[in-house]
């Protein structure tokens, strides 16, 4: 069974910096694409940014462009993403997610994706 391991979550000032980390438990042959969401309190979740696991490409949520990078480490199956200039609307739970194989649904929408991690709190005050 896979799972997904998220850390690096926390509490920091407006304009600061964290960086999440989304450990995936054991080998898996078939990632395509690894993700992360979020979901502020009494909001929907939502895309934050992906990455394709073979080409390295990757897509933001237009609220995160310039401010969040996604990388990712195959060797030790982990997705990383850094968070810079941090704003009181990126608090939020963030949730990694992967998709083991191609789906009809896009990168952003979460019915594509088939493994969750089970979220870190990410506090930014202002």
């Amino acid at each position: 069974q896979v799972q997904l391991v998220e850390s690096g979550g926390g509490l920091v000032q407006a304009g600061g910096s964290l960086r999440l980390s989304c450990v995936a438990s054991r080998s898996i042959f078939s990632i395509n694409v690894m993700v992360w969401f979020r979901q502020a309190p009494g909001k929907e979740r939502e895309f934050v940014s992906s990455i394709s696991w073979s080409r390295g490409s990757t897509y933001y949520a237009d609220s995160v462009k310039g401010r969040f990078t996604i990388s990712r480490d195959n060797a030790k199956n982990t997705v990383y993403l850094q968070m810079n200039s941090l704003k009181p609307e990126d608090t939020a739970v963030y949730y990694c997610a992967l998709r083991s194989s191609y789906s009809t649904y896009g990168t952003h929408q979460e019915q594509g994706y088939n493994y969750w991690g089970q979220g870190t709190q990410v506090t930014v005050s202002s």
